[in-house]
């Protein structure tokens, strides 16, 4: 029998939730030490993932809009502790009031519980995507990374 997600998937997901300010957002990564996150309702519905690409995307938009004092936000590019030193309070505040839903890559790529392992490659290759949330009935029931596959690799499954 075919190796499949709900034998291979972390079911213990961080998530987030819509209303999440991205400055919480970005202190839950770094605390997880995860690059990204799904968002999620409170019943537990995907409605989209938020990365730290996304994360940048929002810095990058609200640096070039408003803001007569341009900072670098070099504490959330390099992902260290020190984020938020030497950022105005202006933009700190700014960070606080944006949701995770208005930075979020809405929707997600997902698979099934039953969705063979090769399948799951496959499709993360295609997608060039690092994780697949596992769903069943659009409710979040676990994740899939490419490190969960290398580790499959590495006992020398097939």
């Amino acid at each position: 029998m075919a190796l499949t997600a709900r034998d291979l998937m972390q079911s213990e997901v961080v998530t987030i939730g819509p209303e999440t300010p991205l400055a919480s957002v970005y202190r839950v990564l770094v605390a997880e030490g995860i690059t990204g996150a799904p968002v999620v309702d409170d019943s537990g519905r995907v409605l989209g993932v938020i990365s730290s690409a996304d994360l940048l995307r929002a810095v990058t938009d609200e640096q070039d809009s408003g803001s007569s004092d341009t900072v670098y936000f070099e504490g959330l590019l390099e992902f260290s502790s020190s984020a938020g030193d030497g950022l105005s309070d202006d933009f700190q505040d700014r960070l606080q009031q944006i949701p995770a839903s208005e930075a979020m890559t809405n929707g997600a790529i997902s698979v099934g519980l039953d969705t063979p392992v090769a399948e799951i490659a496959h499709t993360m290759r295609i997608h060039r995507i690092h994780r697949v949330l596992v769903v069943e009935d659009g409710v979040l029931e676990g994740i899939l990374t490419s490190f969960d596959l290398v580790a499959l690799l590495e006992k020398g499954a097939p």
